[in-house]
């Protein structure tokens, strides 16, 4: 089993917020071993240990036991995550609770096929409950409060003057797995609703009513247009758990070199070349396949493009010599590079209106 990964989105705003409150920004990189380009997209992923390890660095720099819970108060999950803004653009509160359910990973990924609803309803005794059910908000007191500050903070204020959430308040009261902390005060002010410590699960108590609230600021097309980009984020994801994926994403910035090479990829990941010879084989694939697919699909898109020459696509895909090229093209594809850029130039000038210059 890999290990679990945050959205980058995550420890990108956590630093913001712990700088803004004193803490040295180099001092908690450094601290939790993110690098500055780690976080740079926020859809871009990040081990959670390092973000677990960066909060405990905010909480010690900062002087403050609550920053975590403080954090989650102040921050949005639509400004963190791909996932918060679909939530938002669906129509009920129940939608928003399987749509999250669907991308949860592209927030929090630990890779356990045993989990299906990260949030879930459970109705017993006449109430009902959302809970967490990932075992690492009951292993980290951090994570939990904040995710659960930012839930319900978030959803006072985006619902906040809405008939419908006058009639329904949310949450009701607040369970939590982790031991009653020394800043209880902190929870009360920001929750004032009964709380439990040391419970058997992380949930929160709300009215049935609730989950038919609907959305003040619903929008289906922004609504697709968000999915899809999320949907190809999960295979993106996907991919990067594979020994293929994770090569591909690691020649992708050296193809053009042409100096990508077993050895370098190897050493990249931390394994020797038998290692990931024998990896690789498992997956059906060999590096030189690997490769060789690779350079094929780039050349495509690249002269596909129509703004990329023959010869800086092949400078692109690591071919120093054109020939070469040209050569390992028509094995691919059965005709020359220069033939695709033609019958390319001829598609445009019979679509309808013309060539775009004259359109």
């Amino acid at each position: 089993m890999s290990e679990p990964t945050i959205a980058a989105g995550y420890p990108r705003a956590f630093i913001d917020f712990a700088a803004a409150r004193g803490a040295d920004r180099r001092t908690l990189l450094a601290r939790s071993r993110i690098r500055p380009e780690d976080i740079e997209r926020q859809d871009d992923r990040v081990p959670l240990s390092k973000y677990v390890a960066l909060m405990e660095a905010g909480v010690e720099l900062c002087g403050e036991p609550a920053l975590a819970l403080l954090f989650g108060e102040s921050s949005r999950l639509q400004d963190i995550s791909i996932v918060g803004l679909i939530g938002e653009a669906s129509e009920t509160t129940e939608e928003a609770r399987r749509h999250i359910n669907r991308y949860a990973r592209l927030m929090l990924d630990e890779d356990d096929a045993r989990i299906s609803n990260h949030l879930e309803l459970v109705r017993e005794g006449g109430k009902v409950w959302l809970k967490y059910t990932s075992h690492l908000y009951a292993d980290n007191r951090l994570l939990s409060e904040s995710a659960f500050a930012r839930n319900i903070c978030g959803a006072r204020e985006h619902f906040g003057a809405t008939n419908d959430f006058s009639k329904w308040p949310y949450p009701k009261a607040i369970h939590f797995t982790h031991q009653e902390p020394s800043y209880r005060a902190e929870y009360e002010r920001v929750f004032g609703v009964p709380l439990v410590f040391g419970s058997q699960m992380n949930a929160l108590l709300m009215d049935e009513g609730f989950l038919s609230v609907r959305m003040p600021r619903a929008n289906r097309y922004v609504f697709g247009v968000l999915s899809a980009h999320a949907e190809a984020l999960l295979k993106s994801l996907e991919n990067s758990k594979t020994i293929r994926g994770r090569v591909e994403s690691l020649l992708m910035p050296v193809l053009h070199t042409g100096e990508a090479s077993m050895d370098m990829i190897a050493g990249k990941l931390g394994l020797s070349r038998q290692t990931l010879f024998r990896r690789l084989k498992a997956e059906g694939v060999t590096f030189e396949k690997v490769l060789d697919e690779l350079r094929h699909k780039l050349a495509l898109h690249y002269l596909g493009g129509k703004k990329v020459s023959v010869n800086e696509t092949a400078y692109l895909v690591g071919f120093s010599d054109p020939a070469a090229f040209s050569r390992a093209f028509k094995r691919w594809t059965g005709s020359c590079p220069r033939t695709l850029r033609a019958s390319k130039a001829d598609d445009e000038r019979t679509a309808p209106g013309g060539p775009p210059a004259l359109r």
